[in-house]
């Protein structure tokens, strides 16, 4: 069974950053050869409109069928709020909160991310992982394409 990754805004805009390219691009091929899907929400899709045209169209470009969409629902806003009330981090962290609940309501395998500050940060981490796990939830990996690319080889 392949992996079920959930991809946050800034794997996408990272395939266009010098210092994130190599790693984004060779995430993505992955996804494109079907040895990954990338699981992405509403919420992703309302940053994208933000972004760059290209970035944009990087996105519209991945096969459909490596694709699977979900949506931001009533329980993923109320963990999300649980992460931010826990300080966990701050109130104007909320979307990058919403992309935690979600892909652990989803039960993605893993959440990948290149925002070391907010997500992949591993005080971060364990506070979202501790909250997850006293609501009953999974516990989620959370790591950055980089990690992911070792792990895999």
């Amino acid at each position: 069974m392949k992996p079920r990754l959930y991809f946050d805004t800034s794997v996408f805009g990272g395939v266009f950053d010098e210092e994130f390219e190599e790693a984004s691009f060779q995430l993505f091929e992955r996804v494109k050869l079907g040895q990954i899907t990338c699981v992405y929400s509403d919420l992703l899709e309302r940053e994208l409109i933000k972004a760059p045209e290209r970035v944009k169209d990087y996105f519209q470009s991945l096969p459909k069928e490596n694709l699977e969409f979900c949506v931001v629902n009533d329980e993923a806003l109320a963990l999300a709020k649980k992460y931010i009330d826990a300080n966990v981090v701050g109130k104007t962290s909320l979307d990058d909160c919403i992309h935690i609940a979600t892909a652990t309501i989803y039960k993605a395998d893993i959440l990948i991310s290149w925002n070391f500050k907010h997500i992949v940060n591993v005080y971060r981490i364990r506070g979202y992982n501790g909250i997850n796990l006293s609501n009953g939830y999974i516990q989620l990996e959370i790591r950055s394409p980089q990690e992911i690319l070792k792990y895999e080889d």
